[in-house]
């Protein structure tokens, strides 16, 4: 209960040091990370978490959930107010607001209800939670490095059993679904994405999985992940059908020089967008630049993406604790794509990947 008291203490503080009254947080991975509560199902009616200076939280849950939110693990630290369908949530919440005073909001509030509230409250206003306090997440304790770490070993676990399948002559969708399988058999609760992209499908950076039949010559980008324990799992790596050519060896390892020297640039009080400027400059060197065309990563934890993100103009210096992707890639439309992907977090004097599988192309058949 304590470590949810200090999350909420220390947001309500970093809020006003950002000029604002407080914060908003509806279901989603801001209100289990604030006080350890996850709805049992989406739903329209409003679940709100009221945090503001000199006042204690509030957790507003509909009358049909007050059972599931007492049982949170950070319930005790929270006073809890239930509504009965019919009567107006908006309202009660308002008067715990100040008319005039700005607040940062779940990126995922819904539409629905920030629009209530802007009716019960109309002087007020709202920003977006991650442009608002967009650290708040981002340095990890020691038992959510423990957890990142454990969905990193069991995606490295899947990776080491997908090798050994059959690549040639089965359709993406097949190999995907003996991923999120494996996933699955090493601890996830959840899969959340598949990409399997053959030839040219690995071009695009999204494609997951589709029917096209993988050959013999192909290259194959394997981008997975899902969240086990609560935490994510995000990982990528690319494979070669049988013997690859000059061309595919080349790109191979211009992206594999990117990655490792972006995961050496690591250390605290680099900024983030040093670290992207370090893949970028090799992978544009080689002749390659307008090929890359997604930034190097993005930060994990509750959710795949989040702050902070490595990406030109994002001058966060890195803290140890934060947590993220080092991802770059080369996509060369209408043949073939290759990325890389490691978790890495922050520590007192480098980096440590979360991934440890071969980084190497490996032949698979």
């Amino acid at each position: 209960m304590e470590t949810f008291a200090e999350r909420m203490r220390r947001a309500t503080t970093e809020a006003g040091d950002a000029g604002l009254a407080g914060l908003l947080v509806t279901p989603g991975p801001d209100l289990a990370y604030l006080t350890g509560y996850r709805p049992p199902a989406e739903t329209e009616r409003l679940t709100m978490l009221v945090l503001r200076a000199g006042g204690e939280p509030v957790l507003f849950v509909p009358l049909l959930e007050r059972h599931d939110a007492e049982s949170a693990p950070g319930a005790a630290a929270v006073s809890l107010v239930d509504w009965a369908d019919g009567a107006d949530p908006y309202a009660g919440v308002a008067k715990l607001l100040d008319p005039h005073g700005g607040y940062a909001i779940s990126d995922s509030a819904w539409a629905l209800h920030v629009l209530a509230l802007q009716e019960a409250a109309p002087r007020s206003r709202y920003v977006p939670m991650t442009r608002a306090l967009p650290m708040l997440r981002a340095v990890k304790g020691p038992e959510e490095l423990e957890r990142l770490a454990a969905a990193g070993a069991a995606a490295d676990a899947a990776f080491e059993r997908i090798v050994s399948v059959r690549f040639a002559g089965r359709r993406e969708r097949e190999v995907g679904a003996d991923l999120a399988g494996l996933l699955r058999e090493h601890g996830h609760s959840r899969v959340d994405f598949t990409v399997v992209g053959s030839g040219p499908n690995g071009a695009d950076p999204h494609h997951e999985m589709g029917d096209r039949t993988i050959a013999e010559g192909d290259m194959v980008v394997l981008d997975f992940g899902g969240m086990q324990d609560g935490y994510a799992s995000d990982t990528t790596r690319t494979v070669h059908v049988g013997e690859p050519d000059e061309l595919e060896r080349e790109v191979f390892e211009i992206v594999r020089r990117a990655q490792r020297a972006a995961f050496e640039a690591v250390r605290p009080g680099v900024a983030c967008q040093d670290v992207d400027r370090v893949a970028r400059t090799i992978i544009a060197d080689a002749g390659y630049g307008e090929f890359f065309i997604h930034r190097t990563g993005h930060g994990i934890g509750l959710s795949t993406h989040e702050p902070p993100y490595i990406v030109e103009g994002e001058t966060q210096p890195l803290v140890p604790g934060m947590c993220f992707s080092i991802e770059p890639g080369i996509y060369l439309p209408g043949r073939f794509g290759v990325r890389i992907e490691d978790i890495v977090t922050v520590t007192a004097d480098g980096g440590r990947a979360l991934n440890n599988t071969s980084r190497d192309l490996q032949i698979v058949h």
